[in-house]
């Protein structure tokens, strides 16, 4: 069994609720229940690029999920999944990065990068050959874009030989939560240029009407919007999951 692990990060409210989604999405595929354990004995166990197997058999994802402000971590806490997940690897901070880029990047997010980096290196330290990060991330808001990059940044200084592939949501004009969007957007790509291998653009606008004139939803909600790129994301990470004849690494 090929062990080359993959290790997710989700940054910011978009991040983590784009996460939820990618592991519900993942547990399905895979047969894992609810709280990490295997429904029924798979034959093939590639999917332990994803999922770490604890002594108890359960079955933990290799993901660090982070926000600033603690209510999303908390749904994730409480949610239907919360056995699922390690605790530790649930970080928060106390005051959010107010959609705003410079305070995730520079001052709040600053000082949860510390605690971000050690959790990081203990999931890294638990597997055997990391071939790569995957980070859902918003460049919209505050969290996902200033502490996203931060968090990149760092991943480029720590593991300089490792891919790196983003998943961003792009903000779109026609439907924004704030109005700083662009500006959010701009600095943070500025970073990601640098910092990442691959950059998935997911354009909000464009799924929107993804959701509207193929799926005949008029009015998708977040959670709708999250199911149609965890197909997009588990499509592409799908032969790094699955036995077969299509064997790609992320490099």
């Amino acid at each position: 069994m090929p062990t080359r692990e993959v290790i997710s990060i989700s940054v910011g409210q978009a991040g983590i609720q784009l996460g939820n989604a990618v592991w519900e999405q993942y547990s399905c595929e895979h047969n894992i229940q609810n709280d990490g354990t295997l429904s029924s004995e798979g034959k093939d166990m590639y999917f332990t690029t994803f999922y770490e197997e604890t002594s108890g058999g359960q079955f933990v994802p290799r993901q660090i999920a982070v926000d600033l402000e603690p209510t999303v971590v908390d749904d994730v806490r409480t949610g239907p999944r919360a056995q699922m997940f390690h605790p530790e690897f649930l970080l928060n901070g106390k005051e959010d990065a107010a959609n705003n880029f410079a305070r995730g990047h520079y001052t709040v997010g600053k000082e949860i990068l510390d605690q971000v980096n050690d959790r990081l290196r203990k999931l890294v330290d638990n597997s055997q050959n990391v071939q790569g990060f995957i980070i859902n991330h918003a460049v919209g808001g505050g969290t996902g874009s200033g502490l996203g990059a931060l968090i990149l940044e760092r991943i480029a200084v720590d593991y300089r030989k490792k891919s790196k592939i983003g998943f961003e949501i792009y903000p779109a004009p026609n439907i924004s939560t704030c109005i700083v969007e662009p500006y959010n957007a701009m600095l943070s790509t500025h970073w990601l240029l640098d910092h990442t291998g691959v950059s998935v653009v997911l354009d909000n606008e464009a799924i929107y009407s993804i959701c509207q004139k193929q799926l005949d939803t008029d009015r998708p909600s977040y959670l709708e919007l999250n199911q149609v790129i965890a197909k997009v994301i588990s499509s592409m990470t799908a032969s790094l999951r699955f036995d077969g004849e299509l064997n790609v690494d992320l490099g």
